[in-house]
């Protein structure tokens, strides 16, 4: 792989967990830009270097689990339960963090374009899932 091609992919992986970063912190969120960004770029790096270091699918498959498992605990971090409230928070955003983790290791990999199209994806359904869900609790409300 050359380094043109490497950059290519770390930046892809960046700007799309940047998109994401950036609905999460108009939606006034803890977790934003910087640290989805900082996600994207980690897990598209880790990925584009491994294959440009000529990784066995073994290997790859290996990190790209413990990858995930890590994130895992790092979106379970943002996951907050009220005392007040019995519902838990932050279950969007936690799954916005591990999404973005994928979406760097897609274009980490040389699936760039699927990677972009994931995160169009992602970012449609954060947008215009929280107006149906708004719409669904105030029904609820209604209801009650």
């Amino acid at each position: 792989m050359s380094i043109e091609e490497f950059v290519f992919r770390v930046c892809v992986a960046t700007l799309c967990a940047v998109a994401i970063g950036y609905e999460r912190a108009q939606s006034h969120k803890n977790t934003g830009i910087r640290t989805l960004g900082l996600v994207g770029l980690g897990a598209g790096a880790l990925m584009a270097a491994l294959q440009h270091a000529g990784a066995t699918f073994d290997t790859t498959g290996r990190v790209i689990q413990g990858l995930l498992a890590g994130i895992g605990f790092l979106g379970a971090g943002v996951i907050l339960r009220g005392q007040a409230d019995e519902r838990p928070h932050g279950l969007t955003t936690a799954a916005a963090v591990w999404i973005t983790a994928i979406l760097g290791v897609v274009a980490g990999i040389g699936e760039e374009v699927a990677a972009l199209v994931v995160a169009v994806l992602a970012f449609a359904i954060l947008k215009l899932g929280a107006r149906v869900d708004c719409a669904v609790e105030a029904r609820r409300t209604a209801q009650d």
